[in-house]
């Protein structure tokens, strides 16, 4: 159930997870996780204010039932850049899964494909994009790319995406240095597992350095021009990640941007920000259906999917709830979550009359607004609470267990 690398624990187990919802995922990971992977999920920037807030703000935002529609049996199905797809839910790329689970992304690909949802894969990732196609050779995916400032780092990794059947990138541009994340200091959290593409360049570079130093190897100047660049080097669709204002998303489509994708890092990146489904429904009535956009950050519900649809979203991304169902139960595991969530969406069409995932696009919604919180981070002293320590969550350290804090110390 638990192996080792290096003495950080990872799960291997294999099962399709029962839930409520996917919330209560969080709190059982706890217990076959080390606190410092956890965190490094679990957490956001600075107060975690704009991380709180991504999923509270979504009760700004109200469905209108609809009642009288003589209509039964709504589809979740959908299409996204020509490609068929079961669900509106996809992976949100997220770096490093090999702290969930020993398969890594090979297993979020297969959890993906198993439920009909697209799969993104980051260029941190464990697991080889090789490796990851092999899981599922006929599932769509796409590729977050973090820039370097070594383009023939971007060459090498714009050779291996064609080769091995991407149909796109997502060009990661709110992530020019790393957000200050408490959490990742308190734990002393590092990779602890090797990142291919840092394998294959850097010599093994990519295991036992903090986010802030691998965010350091990437790109602190990128502009319009990168965007074209990389389209005429690869050949590929580019769907600008990170957007967050109707300026930045023109400037995008300017650039020959494929797609605009709306998210602010699941509040791991600038604190203090507006939570991400506030800002989708200018940016939607800019774009005018011109190009798709893509939305993620804080959804945790079926009615969270639902609403971003119904606010202007064509696709929506998931990321902390996936890499719990990675850790409890591999690919199965990353399957259930995105069946809980069509589960949940599937009653809200039911019970406002869409057919369709269309449908769901043409939705009525209210606003109200709300008072925001001002807590503490999670990790903050003051509302710390103990970490359950196991025998399957400890580091091991030269054959014994770090039993101070379980975190990462490679």
């Amino acid at each position: 159930m638990t192996v080792y690398y290096k003495g950080f624990p990872q799960s291997d187990r294999e099962e399709y997870l029962h839930m409520i919802n996917v919330d209560e995922l969080e709190q059982r990971v706890k217990k076959i996780m080390p606190e410092g992977a956890y965190y490094y999920i679990a957490s956001g920037s600075e107060n975690e204010w704009t991380w709180r807030n991504n999923t509270a703000a979504f009760n700004h935002w109200q469905i209108i039932p609809r009642a009288l529609t003589d209509m039964e049996n709504p589809s979740t199905a959908t299409e996204f850049m020509g490609m068929k797809l079961k669900t509106p839910v996809m992976i949100s790329p997220i770096a490093c899964h090999g702290i969930a689970h020993t398969m890594a992304e090979v297993d979020t690909q297969k959890g993906a494909a198993a439920a009909g949802a697209l799969f993104a894969s980051s260029t941190y990732a464990n697991k080889s994009v090789e490796d990851i196609a092999k899981a599922a050779p006929d599932a769509p995916r796409f590729f977050q790319l973090y820039l370097s400032k070594d383009w023939k780092f971007n060459e090498m990794v714009f050779d291996a995406i064609k080769k091995t059947g991407y149909k796109g990138i997502y060009l990661t541009v709110d992530a020019l240095v790393s957000g200050y994340r408490e959490a990742n200091l308190r734990t002393k959290f590092t990779y602890p597992v090797p990142l291919d593409f840092f394998t294959r360049y850097l010599d093994g570079k990519g295991e036992g350095q903090s986010v802030a130093q691998m965010y350091a190897s990437s790109a602190q100047k990128i502009g319009p021009e990168d965007v074209r660049r990389i389209k005429e080097e690869t050949g590929l669709p580019v769907i600008v990640k990170g957007v967050e204002s109707v300026e930045d998303a023109y400037k995008a489509m300017g650039a020959g941007a494929d797609g605009i994708y709306v998210t602010n890092h699941g509040g791991r990146q600038l604190d203090g920000g507006p939570a991400a489904i506030d800002v989708l429904p200018a940016i939607a009535k800019a774009v005018n259906h011109q190009v798709p956009i893509i939305f993620d950050s804080g959804v945790r519900r079926g009615s969270h999917v639902f609403k971003a649809l119904a606010l202007g979203a064509d696709m929506v991304g998931i990321g902390r709830p996936y890499l719990y169902g990675l850790a409890l139960g591999g690919a199965p595991g990353v399957q259930s979550v995105i069946d809980q969530l069509d589960k949940e969406l599937l009653i809200d069409m039911q019970l406002t009359g869409c057919k369709t995932i269309e449908d769901v696009k043409h939705a009525k919604i209210a606003h109200i607004n709300y008072t925001a919180d001002n807590l503490d981070s999670i990790t903050s002293p003051d509302r710390m609470k103990p970490y359950p320590k196991t025998a399957d969550n400890q580091i091991k350290t030269n054959g014994a267990s770090d039993a101070t804090s379980g975190a990462s110390e490679h």
